[in-house]
């Protein structure tokens, strides 16, 4: 029964993963279709973050209070509604009516998959399965463009909707033959003050970070850090809050979760610069650029589960704090890359990167889990979801700052060496970000 239930919480995070990947690429199609403007097809991508990131820790303890296995099987219904909405669209407003949607069912998901894996887990193979979670993750952000550029161009851009539809009502209907449930704490009352300050104040600190280079975006990030500390306030006087805490006294949680920011915020924006350096400076096809940088994520998939299974026989942190290492290394040597740089290199640090990335995610994943008593399942995995969107938007947010200040609007050699000295300025930045990561991981252990 309970193989029922891994197999659709693997298929429901596919799903998540893949269509945030795949929906880029259908993006000129949709455009093309709506008669849309870049800005507009922009907030598709935009209105899904924020609907996905906004309640997050909610929806993490509405799980630890009313049962993971149910609320996961809504999050799927709910998903997979926005899915079909998206399908019938024939205006620009429903379709991103429709992201939202999916947005709130994808909020759902990211915030009880790692805690449904720990619960059906034993403790001495969370890892490993915490590991094929993220070999799930990975898998569909690396199939996403590839497999989304197909269904858009034999098909059309609904195709992709159509293919998460199916697998998610797949999923749905493998989880309702799960009867038990998990974790299910009903008497506990849900802090609704908390929930509200916490939603509008990763909103503020989203948006913020998104216009980071006008002031809105500045005022955006302190508005956002007075309503944290309002929610820290808030939660500090009740008896049941969404966040505890006590879990602040957690070195453990903290730090990892702190490591797992700064990982997403020193990686994220990665891939987005190696394809500007393969197609504008290294003038490479589309396709042949994507074949490069599919090493990556194929490594990631490759090595997540042995890195899983690694963590349940050694320290989580430790093995890491390793994958934090090379991470740092290769993307200090990747900014040494040149317009003369053999491009057969992309590849190779691609696949040390997936490497790194692999004996980092799962293990510090089953470190923040198993940080925690079973009853916070829902919170902690949810924290490391906040943590994984608020990373992702820093990452980009630094890239939208530097290309706003190096880069002008040009093209040729002389946007190439301009783009190159941008590149480098972002790695040296990365790599800084990774050591701190590194010694943020250290710091777990430390009593």
């Amino acid at each position: 029964m309970r193989n029922k239930l891994f197999i659709a919480v693997l298929l429901g995070s596919f799903i998540t993963s893949f269509s945030a990947s795949a929906i880029n690429v259908a993006l000129p199609a949709i455009g093309k279709e709506f008669y849309l403007y870049t800005v507009s097809l922009s907030w598709l991508s935009t209105l899904y973050l924020l609907s996905n990131a906004f309640l997050l820790l909610p929806f993490g303890k509405i799980a630890d209070i009313y049962g993971r296995k149910k609320l996961f099987s809504i999050g799927l219904f709910v998903f997979s509604i926005g899915a079909l909405i998206s399908i019938l669209s024939f205006n620009y407003d429903i379709l991103a009516f429709s992201r939202i949607i999916q947005g709130f069912g994808g909020s759902i998901l990211f915030a009880t998959t790692p805690a449904l894996v720990s619960s059906i887990s034993l403790s001495s193979e969370r890892g490993k399965n915490l590991g094929y979670y993220v070999t799930s993750v990975y898998l569909g952000l690396s199939l996403g463009p590839s497999l989304g550029g197909f269904l858009t161009k034999y098909f059309s851009w609904r195709s992709i909707f159509i293919f998460t539809l199916i697998l998610g009502m797949i999923s749905f209907i493998m989880s309702l033959f799960v009867e038990e449930e998990l974790e299910g704490q009903s008497s506990v009352k849900f802090d609704l003050l908390g929930s509200f300050l916490y939603a509008f104040s990763v909103t503020f600190i989203l948006l913020g970070l998104s216009n980071l280079k006008n002031e809105l975006g500045i005022m955006g990030i302190l508005f956002g850090a007075y309503l944290l500390f309002l929610f820290y306030y808030v939660e500090k006087k009740i008896s049941n809050p969404i966040f505890p805490i006590n879990l602040f006294r957690n070195r453990r949680f903290i730090f990892s979760n702190l490591s797992a920011f700064i990982n997403y915020g020193a990686t994220s924006a990665l891939s987005f610069l190696l394809s500007i350096y393969l197609q504008s400076v290294k003038y490479i096809a589309p396709h042949i650029a994507g074949f490069l940088l599919s090493f990556q994520p194929i490594s990631q998939v490759i090595f997540s589960p042995w890195a899983g299974r690694l963590s349940d026989r050694k320290d989580p942190g430790i093995i890491a704090s390793l994958g934090m290492l090379i991470i740092s290394i290769v993307i200090f040597f990747l900014s040494f890359l040149s317009p003369n740089t053999p491009i057969f290199l992309i590849s190779l640090s691609g696949f040390f990167l997936g490497f790194g990335f692999a004996l980092f995610s799962s293990p510090n994943t089953n470190a923040i889990m198993g940080s925690v008593d079973r009853s916070l399942y829902g919170v902690a995995s949810s924290t490391l979801a906040t943590m994984r969107v608020l990373g992702q938007t820093f990452s980009m947010a630094l890239v939208n700052s530097v290309f706003s200040i190096l880069l002008k609007d040009m093209s040729g050699l002389e946007f190439s060496l301009d783009f190159m000295y941008a590149f480098r300025i972002l790695l040296y930045i990365f790599t800084l970000l990774c050591a701190l990561g590194i010694w943020a991981s250290f710091q777990r252990n430390k009593e």
